[in-house]
């Protein structure tokens, strides 16, 4: 099989693979060690998750106008924070409309 580089275009086509860790996290507590991000709430995670979308777009942008400038003639860094930055928004997307779909069906529902 073709071995492909991550910057080939070709990245947003690929499966994704599950991330590892456990999928029952309340036995880490019977271990005595607490899940990452265990106690933060979804507003917490939420909004440290647009604080990092914003981050990327930052630095996008600074990258593209050192580019602009002359500061810098490193395209393959400025290719990579513009591509760090749409696939981050492209997730916070889904995940706005994830979020959206699943109030839309508990509205829906009957009581």
């Amino acid at each position: 099989m073709e071995q492909r580089s991550i910057g080939d275009g070709h990245a947003l086509s690929r499966p994704v693979k599950p991330v590892g860790g456990p999928s029952q996290p309340h036995l880490l507590k019977d271990l005595g060690t607490e899940a990452p991000g265990a106690d933060k709430s979804f507003r917490q995670i939420l909004g440290e998750t647009i604080q990092e979308v914003n981050a990327r777009q930052t630095e996008a942008d600074q990258a593209i106008e050192a580019l602009v400038t002359g500061e810098t003639d490193n395209m393959a860094e400025v290719m990579t924070a513009v591509e760090k930055a749409d696939l981050a928004f492209r997730t916070l997307m889904q995940m706005r409309n994830k979020l959206v779909q699943a109030y839309e069906e508990i509205s829906r529902l009957r009581i």
